[in-house]
């Protein structure tokens, strides 16, 4: 508060101070006001704003009110123009129903005495129109009786001989062994809860329309059996990332109810690991108690090559390695810029700032979407980045270093400014490894499926589903990753699965060794 004398003196000199102080904080209490409502129009962005990171909604026209003033330091050259090519609207109509469907004929005829003319002559059919209408069976549960046959010795009954007096054909291998569920059924299950983000409760009720009992707790014991069963692959997964070139890094939280030593509502989380050869990527999802960054170093212990990650301080330690180049992310720089564009006031030349950071984050990723276009090999996508994104971050960090100099530190556009520069050697590593992109988008976009599910099931039980939900999430999503059905490659994995024996056979079943083509359905399957 501003303590006012209860006379005002009559020295001018006297008056002079005390109205400078009056003057000094009111422009302080000002300074303050405006970050409270930035903070405040960011807190009403976030409740009640788009998600959404296009600024006018990705509409070509420009808000009519409310526009940002222009920057009087902005760079012309920044400013990105846009040729607009010719082209024909394509004519509004439904889509035609896929062609490998089966389709089942009905037909809808006339009656016979209609087929008269009034001449009296007959009818001739001269065409037909057909109209296609989709259909859908629910699901077919079935049971499948595995028989065998007992074989014994007449002439042998009563005799004692070393040798088995009965001859029956072994057991078939199961994922399960004695349990009721098939590779099909579990795969059904499975695919239901981590690729649908079903959980098991929901599942329980659909089943009970089908008419067969199954609950929950069953579901979740066979989820965390399978889980078991294909450690071997975890293992692989694991070695596969390790030997290429770029390593994504991300993670993300989840609950856990009954973990020793822990309340209920502390955090945990789950990391994702992303990486191998870039054609055939390799995804690796891990639980632990902690954000440490203990996680990620265990992970990428003797790894040589780039490691991609956002801003977190955890993954510092990457810094600190000779064999390993530590990668930035622009999505998260761009984000931060983002922030203060939605909580950005009209009346604050700050706006167009933003303006002209976002311009320089939107051409480098233009740059990026051309040589995409072109298929350009690793080496000479570095030399495109060496010609063109190097001079334009060149004047973008010079821009930067200006604008921190006339920023309020405090405020959303300083903070954007000062993480950018801080993360700036990260930001810019990405111009000399061909296989990585700005930003860490491929991990993100890897652990979307768990937020997705988690927003579904809210909190695993106990640490061994945490680990089992992570393990089941490695292979559905590497499968994905590699352009695989889920349900396909699971009821594969969990039928092929109980007779390997070498690492060979384990290493067959990953998503990379398989194609399409050869995760077909039995006939059996296709005559129901």
């Amino acid at each position: 508060m501003i303590s006012m004398p209860s006379t005002l003196p009559d020295d001018p000199a006297e008056l002079k101070k005390i109205i400078a102080q009056i003057s000094a904080r009111c422009v302080q209490y000002e300074s303050e006001n405006e970050l409270l409502r930035e903070q405040m129009r960011k807190l009403f962005d976030r409740l009640f704003g788009r998600t959404s990171e296009k600024l006018f909604g990705g509409s070509p026209q420009l808000l009519l009110f409310d526009m940002p003033e222009v920057d009087p330091e902005a760079d012309t050259e920044t400013e990105e123009k846009v040729a607009i090519e010719a082209h024909s609207r394509k004519k509004p109509g439904r889509k035609p129903l896929p062609e490998n469907l089966p389709r089942v004929e009905v037909l809808h005829d006339i009656e016979e005495d209609e087929k008269i003319c009034g001449c009296g002559a007959a009818l001739e059919r001269i065409g037909e129109e057909v109209s296609e209408k989709l259909d859908i069976i629910p699901a077919i549960i079935r049971v499948i009786r595995h028989i065998r046959p007992k074989y014994g010795c007449r002439c042998c009954e009563g005799i004692e001989d070393d040798g088995p007096t009965v001859k029956i054909a072994p057991v078939p291998p199961q994922i399960i062994p004695k349990g009721i569920a098939s590779g099909g059924l579990l795969a059904h299950i499975l695919t239901a809860k981590f690729d649908d983000a079903l959980p098991f409760y929901r599942q329980e009720k659909q089943f009970a329309r089908l008419g067969v009992e199954l609950g929950r707790a069953t579901m979740c014991n066979w989820a965390m059996k399978a889980a078991d069963a294909c450690k071997p692959l975890l293992e692989l997964l694991s070695q596969e990332i390790r030997s290429g070139p770029l390593i994504n890094i991300d993670e993300t939280t989840v609950q856990v109810l009954c973990e020793p030593g822990r309340p209920p509502t502390t955090k945990s989380y789950m990391w994702i690991f992303r990486g191998g050869d870039p054609d055939k990527p390799s995804l690796l999802y891990r639980y632990a108690p902690t954000r440490s960054g203990k996680i990620a170093s265990s992970f990428v212990n003797g790894y040589e090559g780039a490691v991609q990650t956002d801003g977190y301080v955890g993954y510092n330690f990457l810094d600190a390695h000779e064999s390993i180049v530590h990668l930035g992310c622009w999505a998260h720089a761009r984000r931060s810029f983002m922030d203060a564009a939605k909580a950005g006031s009209s009346k604050s030349k700050k706006s167009g700032s933003v303006d002209v950071a976002l311009g320089y984050i939107k051409k480098l990723y233009g740059i990026e979407k051309r040589a995409k276009a072109q298929q350009l090999n690793a080496e000479q996508l570095v030399a495109v980045r060496y010609k063109e994104v190097k001079p334009l971050l060149d004047k973008f960090r010079k821009w930067l270093e200006k604008k921190s100099l006339q920023v309020v530190p405090k405020s959303l556009l300083g903070k954007a400014v000062s993480y950018t520069l801080d993360q700036w050697p990260r930001l810019v590593g990405y111009l000399n490894v061909g296989d990585a992109t700005p930003d860490n988008n491929l991990a993100e976009n890897a652990i979307r499926p768990f937020v997705v599910g988690r927003k579904n099931w809210l909190f695993a039980g106990t640490p061994e589903g945490a680990e089992a939900s992570a393990a089941l999430y490695s292979l559905i999503e590497t499968a994905k990753a590699n352009g695989l059905d889920t349900y396909k490659y699971l009821r594969y994995l969990f039928e092929n699965l109980p007779l390997a024996e070498s690492e060979k056979d384990y290493r067959n079943l990953l998503p990379q060794q398989l194609t399409a083509d050869k995760l077909t359905l039995p006939q059996s399957y296709s005559a129901v």
